[in-house]
């Protein structure tokens, strides 16, 4: 399905791209340095076609984009939001280019745990991600303390009762390693809070690692390294959205 196309005003795309404030873009139209289609405008209020039009500042181009997907490793110490008064937050690890799209995490991950998560500006994206409705399966590589046995797998494929006697949705745990310190992956199709550590607990065992590997269709680049990002390709894009089903 295409989108439909919609005017905008010049300024308010510049803004939006971070190109300055609204005063610094009248202050560059007046001087002549923003062109629409190879002519100079000297109005910022002007309507524009951002995703066909050819809009230059100094003679290079503004590639229009609506929203920005960022996939980031997210390193542990730092927290899964956009701002907190005390600790670093991941869009602190932002190049200011994608700051300015105000994008926030999809979902969380616990301070200490690492590895794949989402950022976007794409609000109604990020809703369907995480409906409950959903059951967006997120794979996990952990590293417990204690034996994690067959029928440690078989209880998570039933569903464990938590702490607080919720009983989660069955997940699905396999084995790496099994030893004094065992190596999992598991999937799980909710995200209650420290779920992972928690559902470990349940059979009497620590996780003392954790790593976010997969969610839904994106698997974690292993060329990032924890703290790195990228932005996400138009095919994985194309993934997240459903767009390729049927196909």
């Amino acid at each position: 399905m295409v989108a439909t196309r919609k005017s905008q005003r010049l300024d308010k795309v510049l803004v939006h791209m971070g190109v300055g404030t609204r005063k610094e873009i009248r202050k560059l139209t007046k001087a002549g340095r923003i062109k629409v289609n190879g002519s100079a405008v000297n109005d910022p209020s002007v309507h524009v076609m951002p995703e066909t039009d050819d809009i230059t500042v100094d003679g290079i181009t503004i590639e229009y984009r609506e929203h920005i997907y960022l996939m980031m490793n997210k390193p542990q110490g730092v927290i899964s939001a956009t701002e907190d008064r005390n600790e670093e937050v991941v869009t602190d690890l932002l190049e200011q280019e994608h700051r300015v799209f105000e994008p926030f995490p999809v979902g969380r991950l616990d301070k200490d745990t690492e590895g794949l998560l989402l950022l976007t500006s794409d609000g109604k994206l990020s809703h369907q991600l995480l409906s409950p409705k959903k059951h967006v399966p997120k794979t996990y590589y952990a590293e417990v303390d204690g034996v994690v046995t067959e029928e440690d797998a078989l209880a998570f494929k039933n569903g464990v009762t938590l702490d607080d006697g919720y009983v989660t949705m069955p997940g699905e745990l396999t084995i790496l390693s099994s030893g004094p310190r065992s190596e999992v992956e598991l999937t799980i199709y909710e995200g209650k809070y420290h779920q992972v550590k928690r559902m470990f607990e349940a059979v009497g065992k620590k996780v003392v690692f954790l790593k976010r590997i997969a969610m839904g269709p994106l698997t974690l680049d292993p060329d990032l390294e924890p703290g790195e990002y990228r932005e996400l390709t138009p095919e994985e894009l194309a993934l997240l959205k459903g767009e390729n089903n049927g196909n």
